[in-house]
Parts: structure tokens; C-alpha cells; sequence
């Protein structure tokens, strides 16, 4: 059996405030193939904490500990910063959650882009700009080179998130962790990104991880999921199971979800527990 290309044992994250000490991230342990991987719960449950201090990117305040972190047999952990900047954007790579925030304003689509790719590969400018308009017109773009020279405050919210998915894509990672990054797209458009997806972990081995809020998303499209309430890991299940998930916060969350037909009066409320977050 081959070794697991992400190892997470006992991952926290924590914030120091003026109020105390935060704990965004307690105790988080899981492992990842090359597989998609969900993880869902609400906003500030630590699902994007998590994400980004896999890939280095917590804010220089927090601290960051774990009992192993190690990618593809490597320690993220002792890494220095020179290795890890390296390693972020070629062999692993995030798409972010609002690409209004992650892109660049002073620089065309196309150009950010080609950054990506010539920061990590020896390729001409002219090879970088070819390969820049094929995976712009992978993730659905229909007029790439008009696209290409276009400023993030030029294009809406969907092709901005298809354009920050092309620029994460363009140096080929092993792993992708993926925050909520078909929110701002219609569903056909949503599809499309997912099949693109899906056929990178498919023929090409790539280890995804699936940050979201869309529980019937999940479900049909990752193989695995963690369900992540204030900072911890509650449940584990496989996508195809997880109508049948058991934890109470899951089952709540299950319960909330719209019914086509089915009239519901009054509106279901989650119902936490306290013991849920100790």
C-alpha cells in the first residue's frame, strides 16, 4: 500500500487577542491519498485554518503545532521558508475564497498567471502565455485572450474564481486545497470546474482537498468527509454515507438543507450542544 501524500496528526492553530487566547484549529488529524477530500461546517469552524497552515500561510502571529505534518514524506513543519515557497504553488497549491482579495489589482489576469508558472518552471514568455490561454480556456473561458489582458476589477466574481483556479492549476500540483471555490459560479459553469477537477485526480493522482458549505456537493462529488465544528474534527465519513451520519451537529446540519416539495414550517434550527466544542 503506498504512503499517504498528506499526514496531519494533532494540527492547532491559535491566535493570540487582546481577549485571550483563540483557538481556531484543535486537534485536527487526517491523512489524504490521492483522493478528494471534503471538509464542511460553518464559517469559523476551521475549515480554512486548516487549509492554509498545510500550506504555510497563517498569519505570522499564530502559532502553528502539530505531531506530524508532513507531505509527500516531507516535515512542512521544520521546513524552512526558502524550501516552502518552493514547494506553495508548485506542488501545492490553494484556491482561495474570494478571488477579489487574492488577485493581484495592478496586474492583467493573464500576466499573475504567467508569474505563477515562470516562478516555478524555465519556460519563454511567449511558452508561458500559450500555456496561460489553454488553461484559461480549460476552466471554461470563452474568450481567453480578451481575458488574458483583462484587470480582476474587469471581470466578475465567477470568471475572477475561474481565473484564480487556472492560475493555481497552470504549474501542475500534487495537491490542491480548494476553498469554497465553486461559491461564485452558476451551476453549469460549477460542473464544468468540477469535472476539471475530478479528471486531475483521476489521471493525474492529484490529492484534493474540498473546503465547503454545500453538504450535497460534498456528498456527490468527494470521496471522503470531515465534518469540522468549533476548530475540532467531529465526524468522518465516507461522501456516499453521509445521509447516515450519526454525530448530532452533522445530523442538524443534514436537516437545515432545503427540500424540494416539502413543506417545512417552522424553518429547522441548529441546535448546538456544548460538549460539541470541548
Amino acid at each position: 500500500m503506498s504512503a499517504p501524500l498528506l499526514e496531519v496528526q494533532n494540527l492547532a492553530v491559535r491566535f493570540p487577542t487582546r481577549t485571550g487566547r483563540v483557538d481556531a484549529v484543535r486537534g485536527v488529524s487526517f491523512t489524504l491519498g490521492r483522493e478528494r477530500l471534503g471538509i464542511v461546517g460553518e464559517s469559523g469552524s476551521g475549515k480554512s485554518q486548516t487549509g492554509r497552515a498545510i500550506l504555510g500561510l497563517t498569519a505570522p502571529s499564530a502559532q502553528v503545532t502539530a505531531d506530524r505534518l508532513r507531505f509527500d514524506g516531507q516535515d512542512l513543519l521544520t521546513m524552512g521558508d526558502a524550501e516552502r515557497r518552493r514547494l506553495r504553488g508548485k506542488r501545492i497549491a490553494m484556491v482561495l475564497q474570494d478571488p477579489k482579495y487574492s488577485l493581484d489589482p495592478v496586474m492583467s489576469i493573464g500576466r499573475q498567471i504567467m508569474e505563477t508558472l515562470r516562478t516555478h518552471e524555465r519556460v519563454s514568455r511567449s511558452e508561458a502565455r500559450e500555456r496561460a490561454l489553454a488553461m484559461l480556456e480549460a476552466v471554461q473561458i470563452r474568450d481567453p485572450k480578451r481575458v488574458f489582458e483583462l484587470y480582476p476589477h474587469e471581470v466578475s466574481g465567477g470568471m475572477g474564481q475561474r481565473a484564480m483556479i487556472a492560475m493555481m492549476l497552470i504549474a501542475g500540483p500534487e495537491l490542491l486545497i480548494a476553498d469554497e471555490p465553486t461559491s461564485a459560479l452558476d451551476v453549469t459553469v460549477q460542473l464544468e470546474i468540477l469535472a476539471i477537477l475530478d479528471s486531475l485526480v483521476r489521471h493525474k493522482g492529484m490529492g484534493l482537498i474540498f473546503v465547503s458549505h454545500d453538504l450535497r456537493l460534498v456528498s456527490s462529488f468527494c470521496d471522503r468527509v470531515l465534518v469540522m465544528y468549533a476548530g475540532r474534527v467531529v465526524e468522518e465519513i465516507a461522501a456516499r454515507d453521509l445521509s447516515q451520519a450519526q454525530h448530532p451537529y452533522t445530523r442538524g446540519l443534514l436537516n437545515c438543507m432545503p427540500e424540494i416539495g416539502a413543506s417545512r414550517h417552522p424553518l429547522p434550527v441548529l441546535e448546538r450542544q456544548a460538549e460539541w466544542a470541548r
